[in-house]
């Protein structure tokens, strides 16, 4: 594999797959890993469609199995789901997870001489869903422990939808060309199923809510937009 300038932690889904279309704008293709984790979660299809994506952008792509997650933790994402808050987080939290997959992907990307990774993160993940390692605030104390790790004070964890809404993130995907798709393509689901997904999980009514918001503004409609 070449020297890569740029990771990307990619899960299959929307925000993670607009991450890669602007790393690939800026860097290239060729100069770009997408790097999906296979943590135990109860659905392979997400990792079946990144690697997929990533075929679809022409970057590489690679697997790394952390099935440890599912023998030291609880939660909706290796087992059954059931959508119940406990004191204000919902049980699809997998605590710790994405400064886990930040740490490993850094020093990755360390190994391949590449100084960013990317993260599709939303702070709004935090406001709704209580998904406490999606802010920039979290991203930034990672940041600062793999520059002190590296000895490269200009590593940088790159997190361009943090501050977005969903519907700003359709017209980024919009404005890159690729929003149908991915919007045919990725999976976002917690139940693994595709386009408008089960509806229930915060996931689906998130990017749901955004895609109708979107689509409401732009006035235009897709081949399952009726189903929303």
């Amino acid at each position: 594999m070449m020297k890569k300038l740029a990771l990307v932690v990619h899960s299959g889904g929307m925000d993670s797959s607009l991450c890669l279309a602007l790393a690939v704008k800026e860097f290239g293709a060729a100069h770009v890993l997408a790097l999906s984790f296979d943590y135990g979660q109860r659905h392979s299809i997400e990792l079946t469609q990144a690697k997929k994506i990533a075929a679809h952008f022409q970057v590489d792509h690679t697997t790394l199995k952390l099935d440890c997650l599912n023998e030291i933790t609880e939660n909706a994402l290796t087992r059954p789901i059931a959508i119940t808050h406990v004191a204000s987080a919902p049980n699809t939290l997998v605590a710790g997870r994405n400064g886990l997959f930040a740490r490993l992907a850094g020093i990755h990307a360390y190994g391949l001489g590449a100084k960013a990774i990317y993260l599709g993160i939303m702070e709004l993940e935090t406001a709704n869903s209580g998904y406490r390692d999606c802010s920039r605030e979290y991203m930034d104390l990672i940041q600062a422990a793999l520059r002190l790790d590296f000895a490269q004070p200009d590593f940088e964890i790159r997190t361009p939808l943090v501050a977005m809404t969903k519907s700003q993130s359709m017209e980024l995907g919009a404005s890159l060309g690729v929003l149908e798709y991915l919007l045919e393509e990725t999976i976002t689901c917690y139940e693994g199923k595709k386009h408008e997904g089960c509806g229930v999980c915060p996931a689906c009514q998130l990017r749901n809510a955004g895609l109708r918001e979107y689509l409401k503004s732009n006035k235009i409609n897709f081949s399952w937009s009726s189903k929303l």
